[in-house]
């Protein structure tokens, strides 16, 4: 006689979502300890009611879904908080984001509504971890080191390991504190369901029995959440005692109709909004409202009239059917953008192996891929999720690809570390022949010898970067320190030629003061005679005698800023580099002189004769046209070189006599 209008099936015996079990180690007391009583006669009539309830089956998987999430909440009202938080996609995650995502879930929400977030964190950080300390290992091993004496650890790890270990003492702190509860609660509820069950047949005051049995409707409503594993079966014997009391109730049809008949409106509205949620876009959203749509026609609203119930039933499962089936239409969208997903990491993954393919020959090369590695690498985990099945596989395909890249460039280092401790080696013995020779004062043999180590020191290679700038400053100073020692020596045997620098450094530092007067052959001759004494001073050490390019070049630069007719100007400057090029028994610097100014007589002659050869074409036109004028205004230019040019010569010759 039990009224169909409770949902199927939903016993307790099928296990909610693995990682709430794994997150509740206490509640397995709470369920080895309690055990609904009923009396067996109900418990025959609920297990019948099992099988088929308002008409529908166990198998209906649409509801079954429904009644597991409802299953799972009723553990804890707060629980259905986790369905607000935000879904990201962790594996996209660096290391360090993942920990800064783990505490700032620690910090904003209620510790027993993040598990299922916490879970997905430490499986992203401990695979990304875990990948990354074989690579150290890799490098560890790769420069000679044990593998028994291998440690690895950084700042990242270390905040993870807190924030894992404050969830978990979180987590446990919870469902301790929580079962003792659960437990009150669920012998609450059973002890209501036994007054229900002995208000059928009383009938002294009906309209008394009446109010007895809404009050504990109430309680009922109020009593706190119980175990998952006992929800639906709690609820179901609930319901069974329910149903019998309305059947009893027929004896006062007035108070039994009005209770079907609030129960009817109400079901009505949550079946309109049920239908309305059918035809909405947003899968996860609906199906998150249905939920609560649910709870209320199963905890909050009693049965109906039977002619109402297998239709209103089957509207509402039809509106819950079909929110069920777009949504797993939703996830076999997911699962083919999954799919590219996992193409495109496979394309990734053959990428890097092609670069374990590639010959590496130099640490440019290298340091060039492992840039290129780490671009694959953010691209392979920004690919997005594949396939659940696929994961564990293409993630070893992809970590296996990396490990055989840095093994292959540990190799290449381990071999070049090889030959910079050789060349490390041969910079050392350059070094004590530097430390060994630094003192000696036989110059002539030693001085070619510090040149030379220091022209092997550059043809050697690259020395381990740890011990560069040490060995380079040793063998620097030594170098050094000879060096400065044999200048030194040389100045003092040759101090009069240092002094002669200093006396011409002095001398052309007053000529970039000089100051030019309205008297242009006044300067000419202080000029000059700053020309005397400078030549008068004598030779310089070779390696200073750079000043003397210097000297005639500020000479040129005053000459250049007198008054005064170019040519005479320019022969001026002339006598003045006669006086320099003369003296001695050595002509060489005369004979370049001479070469050098017939060489360019010759060429201003050859440019006189094709200015006069090019008038020839203007023998029609009149002497004041603006070309024949430009070319005898250039001719006249040249023939007065041409003069410059030749007195230079005669200049010249008389300083041979």
């Amino acid at each position: 006689m039990s009224e169909k209008d409770n949902l199927q099936d939903a016993d307790g015996k099928k296990e909610v979502e693995e990682t709430k079990a794994e997150a509740t180690p206490n509640q397995e007391q709470i369920e080895t300890k309690t055990e609904i009583s009923a009396p067996e006669e109900v418990s025959e009539t609920a297990a019948k009611e099992t099988e088929v309830v308002d008409g529908v089956t166990a198998e209906e998987a649409h509801v079954e879904e429904i009644e597991n999430s409802n299953a799972e909440d009723a553990e804890d009202e707060s629980n259905s908080e986790r369905h607000k938080l935000e879904d990201k996609d962790y594996h996209a995650m660096s290391m360090e984001n993942l920990v800064s995502e783990f505490e700032k879930l620690l910090k904003n929400h209620k510790i027993q509504t993040i598990s299922s977030h916490v879970k997905d964190i430490k499986s992203e950080f401990n695979s990304k971890y875990s990948a990354l300390l074989e690579e150290k290992k890799e490098e560890f091993i790769a420069d000679g080191g044990n593998i028994i004496d291998f440690y690895y650890s950084n700042d990242t790890k270390k905040s993870f390991n807190s924030a894992a270990k404050e969830y978990k003492q979180s987590i446990n702190a919870y469902y301790k504190d929580r079962e003792k509860s659960l437990k009150d609660n669920l012998e609450n509820r059973l002890t209501i369901i036994e007054e229900i069950k002995g208000l059928v047949g009383i009938e002294e005051n009906m309209g008394e029995t009446y109010k007895h049995f809404k009050e504990l409707q109430e309680k009922w409503r109020n009593a706190g959440p119980i175990p998952r594993d006992k929800y639906n079966n709690a609820w179901n014997t609930y319901h069974h005692h329910v149903e019998r009391f309305y059947d009893f109730l027929h004896l006062n049809r007035d108070l039994r109709d009005m209770d079907f008949k609030h129960n009817y409106e109400q079901k009505l509205k949550i079946i309109q909004r049920a239908e309305e949620l059918a035809a909405e876009e947003n899968v996860n959203h609906s199906f998150r409202e249905l939920q609560v749509l649910h709870k209320l026609w199963k905890e909050e609203l009693g049965p109906v009239g039977k002619e109402h119930r297998e239709e209103i039933w089957e509207r509402f499962s039809n509106a819950t059917k079909t929110i069920h089936d777009k949504r797993q239409d939703y996830y076999a969208d997911l699962d083919k953008a999954y799919e590219k997903n996992l193409v495109r990491k496979e394309d990734i993954i053959e990428k890097i192996k092609t670069l374990n393919t590639e010959e590496s020959n130099s640490h440019n090369v290298i340091q060039k891929r492992i840039k290129q590695l780490e671009a694959l690498r953010e691209e392979f985990f920004n690919a997005g999720k594949v396939p659940l099945k696929q994961n564990e596989a293409t993630w070893k395909k992809f970590k296996d690809a990396v490990r055989e890249f840095n093994r292959s460039k540990n190799k290449f280092y381990k071999n070049l570390k090889k030959d910079q401790y050789a060349n490390l080696q041969q910079k050392l013995e350059l070094i004590k022949v530097a430390e060994d020779n630094k003192e000696s004062d036989d110059f002539a043999t030693v001085t070619p010898l510090m040149k030379n180590i220091q022209n092997q020191w550059k043809t050697i290679g690259h020395v381990p970067r740890k011990d560069s700038d040490k060995i380079w400053k040793q063998f620097k100073n030594a170098c050094n320190h000879y060096f400065d020692r044999m200048h030194a020596e040389r100045k003092a045997e040759n101090q009069e030629l240092y002094d002669a620098f200093d006396k011409k450094k002095e001398l052309l530092d007053s000529l970039k003061s000089f100051e030019f007067s309205d008297d242009a052959k006044a300067d000419i001759s202080k000029l000059q005679e700053k020309i005397k004494t400078y030549k008068s001073i004598g030779f310089v050490p070779q390696n200073k005698r750079f000043i003397d390019g210097k000297f005639y070049k500020a000479i040129d630069t005053a000459f250049d800023k007198l008054k005064m007719d170019k040519s005479k100007l320019e022969m001026i400057r002339f006598e003045g580099r006669l006086e320099n090029l003369s003296g001695g028994d050595d002509t060489r610097q005369l004979d370049n002189e001479q070469n050098f100014i017939r060489k360019k007589i010759d060429e201003v002659k050859s440019e006189i004769n094709q200015l006069e050869n090019n008038l020839q074409f203007f023998s029609n036109v009149k002497d004041d046209n603006p070309l024949v004028k430009d070319v005898h205004k250039n001719i006249e230019k040249h023939k007065a070189s041409l003069e410059t040019w030749k007195s230079k010569l005669k200049r010249v010759r008389e300083m041979y006599s």
